[in-house]
């Protein structure tokens, strides 16, 4: 398949928080974290993980620590994607699958390897988009099967009803939910699945978070509030079936990577905010029952 950058239609970037947004992922074509963490297996993530870590790696003497750290969170960060996966099955290998806030494809690909269905992923950075069409074809030969489209994933300009799934994976920090939904549960067929991963302000307990606004400060995004992402799936006919709270289960993540000499310093308000609970870390599966 190949991709066509076609911006005539509609534009892609509409406001300045998504022009900021954007510039962020642009620049960061030499990302050393995300380039070296698919580097050995060519599955390149823009999401973080849950769940322990071989705490052994820490115990490596200095010269080679670094490495161990590296090799464990990649397993890690590809033992995350088992969330997608998990709340999309059961998937036939016609299924047709939108990846919201695609990157450079990681997800997608597992996506297409696990259940052999076809994957659109969206996203709204250009060299990402170049990045995924290239492993696609030369790296996991599954070009046929995965493709990617430059669009903004509120306003894809897919046809409507034309998915059987949906899943954006660590990516609606960057959109309105309730505009994101909305598109969502257009391009779905009825019956069709949402499965949301995301870090979500606990605005039960803080909307004045400090933890939470250095981490938007850090990546140029705006991270919504539990409450609006489950009235945004009420108020577009996604109802919830399966809701995991897995906030202790991220914190785990930030402490290895707080050890790595690429650490970036955002670290800690990340431990800061999961640890407060200021800072939530869910799995959402909803399916689309639109008004009879």
């Amino acid at each position: 398949m190949t991709t066509t950058q076609d911006t005539s239609v509609r534009p892609v970037i509409r406001s300045e928080f998504e022009r900021r947004a954007q510039a962020h992922y642009e620049t960061k074509t030499q990302d050393p974290i995300n380039l070296l963490l698919g580097e050995e297996d060519g599955l390149y993530h823009h999401h973080y993980a849950v769940g322990p870590y071989d705490k052994s790696v820490l115990e490596v003497p200095r010269p080679e620590r670094d490495a161990a750290i590296l090799a464990e969170m990649t397993r890690m960060e590809n033992e995350q994607v088992e969330l997608v996966l998990h709340g999309l099955a059961p998937l036939s290998p016609d299924a047709r699958v939108m990846d919201g806030g695609s990157g450079r494809g990681g997800t997608a690909f597992l996506v297409n390897r696990r259940f052999g269905c076809e994957v659109v992923g969206v996203n709204f950075c250009a060299h990402h988009i170049e990045f995924a069409e290239r492993l696609a074809k030369e790296k996991h030969g599954c070009d046929d099967k995965v493709s990617f489209k430059y669009a903004n994933m509120c306003d894809t300009g897919l046809p409507a009803d034309s998915f059987d799934a949906v899943y954006t994976n660590e990516t609606t920090m960057y959109v309105d939910p309730a505009e994101a939904f909305a598109e969502f549960a257009r391009v779905l067929r009825p019956g069709g699945r949402y499965v949301c991963v995301t870090w979500c302000a606990n605005d039960a307990v803080s909307t004045t978070s400090e933890a939470v606004k250095a981490i938007d400060d850090h990546y140029d995004c705006h991270i919504n509030n539990r409450s609006d992402y489950f009235k945004a799936l009420a108020d577009n006919h996604l109802v919830p079936s399966q809701v995991w709270d897995l906030t202790q289960e991220a914190i785990p993540h930030w402490e290895l990577r707080s050890h790595w000499g690429l650490a970036t310093g955002v670290e800690q308000p990340f431990l800061d905010a999961h640890r407060s609970n200021e800072l939530n870390y869910i799995v959402v599966v909803a399916e689309y029952t639109p008004p009879a």
